[in-house]
């Protein structure tokens, strides 16, 4: 399965959290530290009534052992990851970092957010792995 532009993965629901990440940004600027822009994240999500967990636990395992415990930031609505930086730029470490959160967890999409000095960065990251997988699975 090939992605068109047009196929976006939950759009709607992307719009909707990148639109809290503006509103954190907008009302409180560039500069803090990661934790105050992931409190500021929770409020957002909550009053745009979306379903969310903070910090969720997903494991690594090798031969049924744990070998490290991953927390993502947000997990919205069962469907999107969020994973938020403060700086302004994205570096491979955190694309590596939200790839390696996608490919355990098996979800297919993850939004991963930077609030910079002067902006607020927004970059789609997709697990076309399971997506390719579910394709051929319908295909079956």
């Amino acid at each position: 399965m090939v992605l068109q532009r047009n196929d976006l993965i939950y759009p709607e629901l992307s719009y909707q959290i990148i639109g809290c990440a503006y509103e954190v940004f907008n009302s409180i600027g560039g500069g803090h530290q990661e934790i105050v822009y992931q409190k500021a994240m929770k409020i957002a999500l909550k009053e745009k009534g979306l379903n969310f967990t903070e910090q969720n636990y997903y494991p690594v395992m090798f031969k049924e052992i744990v070998v490290k415990r991953n927390y993502f930031d947000f997990y919205v609505e069962e469907k999107i990851v969020v994973e938020l930086k403060s700086a302004d730029h994205f570096s491979k470490a955190n694309y590596d970092q939200v790839l390696n959160y996608l490919n355990i967890s098996e979800i297919k999409l993850a939004l991963l957010i930077s609030f910079g000095t002067n902006e607020v960065r927004c970059k789609r990251v997709v697990n076309f792995k399971t997506i390719n997988k579910d394709s051929s699975d319908n295909e079956s």
